[in-house]
């Protein structure tokens, strides 16, 4: 099965500042960003409007690398323990769930894993060694 790993930056706030930074400090280039603000409305959860300019997800290609670069969600603590978590990228929902299960054992569940508007198995888990692990599922571009 094919994986792929990924340093994700979570900032608080100034996650476009950081990006802009990256962008000289490492050459960066932006090849995605999306704001709070472009996700679908969620009547249940309105978002305040001074959160809709903040990043949601941001792809930074460095060399032959990539570095995600994110804010957190509105409302969320930003501890420092928290600043950088790794994202496993998987093809396959059930290897997702393989994943995340083996990873909340001992650990605990930031967000459940579940389908999601960008992901049908997307979930975060921090791990008994209190290391951050987002696990996202490619769409299928095929449906």
């Amino acid at each position: 099965m094919k994986l792929q790993l990924t340093p994700f930056i979570m900032l608080d706030g100034n996650a476009d500042e950081a990006i802009r930074f990256y962008e000289q400090a490492l050459n960066a280039t932006v090849v995605f960003k999306q704001t709070f603000g472009d996700a679908p409305e969620d009547p249940e959860h309105p978002l305040p409007a001074d959160a809709k300019n903040r990043i949601a997800h941001s792809v930074l290609k460095i060399g032959d690398s990539e570095l995600f670069v994110a804010d957190l969600d509105p409302g969320k603590p930003h501890n420092k323990g928290n600043l950088v978590n790794i994202c496993i990228t998987t093809e396959d929902a059930k290897h997702s769930r393989q994943l995340f299960d083996s990873l909340r054992e001992g650990g605990q569940v930031n967000m459940p894993l579940q389908e999601i508007y960008f992901s049908p198995a997307y979930g975060v888990v921090t791990d008994k060694f209190g290391a951050v692990f987002q696990i996202f599922t490619k769409k299928n571009r095929n449906r």
